[in-house]
């Protein structure tokens, strides 16, 4: 077990160094192979933030490398869940959350990507991206709503490091995975309010008329 560790502790160490020698483009690498069959944890943030302390002009340009793979490994996922991924998701995951992130999508469609799209760990992406492909979600809204789950939080985390230079990458070592909750209830909040704005804005159906009988 040791050894297997060991193994993959090195791979991951070639990959962030054959990723870093590529510049841009091996941070798409680095997203697609996070959020396609392997996991990298934050590895991709670390990097984009990296990066844009170095080149500050360019932070846009690598929020957008790093979203676009991303996407393209999100997407291989989701066609293996097209391809009969749901045995594979329920061996893997609670029947009971497996079911009810299908519940979700059938009600609301993409919009259930957004959010695990923009949370860091332990927000279990994966699972919400198979799923898409197991209830037969369509591509476009799929790639859609990935894309803008990724772009807001890439883009957001270029932007800090952008604004904040070493200062966004000591608050990423030292606070990333604590500010976890307090960004989903934040999100959470948000998403309840719009819901609940549709819900209230929406008129009463009007009576229907009921002919005379004779």
């Amino acid at each position: 077990m040791e050894r297997l560790t060991a193994f993959f502790h090195h791979l991951v160490n070639g990959i962030e160094h054959v990723a870093e020698s590529w510049g841009a483009p091996g941070l798409a690498a680095i997203a697609f192979i996070d959020s396609s069959f392997f996991t990298l944890p934050e590895v991709a943030d670390f990097l984009v933030v990296i990066y844009t302390i170095r080149d500050p002009d360019q932070w846009l340009y690598f929020a957008a490398m790093t979203t676009l793979g991303s996407a393209v490994g999100c997407y291989a996922l989701f066609i293996l869940g097209r391809k009969g991924g749901e045995a594979l998701v329920r061996r893997g995951f609670h029947e009971r959350h497996v079911d009810r992130v299908l519940d979700w999508f059938r009600r609301h469609g993409a919009l259930v990507l957004i959010i695990p799209a923009i949370l860091p760990p332990p927000m279990p992406l994966k699972l919400f991206v198979l799923l898409a492909g197991v209830c037969g979600l369509r591509s476009v809204p799929f790639l859609v709503a990935v894309v803008v789950g990724r772009m807001f939080r890439y883009g957001g985390e270029a932007w800090l490091a952008r604004k904040y230079g070493e200062g966004a990458a000591r608050f990423m070592q030292e606070r990333a995975t604590g500010f976890f909750w307090p960004m989903l209830g934040g999100i959470v909040a948000i998403a309840l309010v719009w819901w609940l704005w549709r819900r209230f804005r929406k008129p009463p159906a009007a009576d229907i008329p009921r002919a005379d009988v004779e």
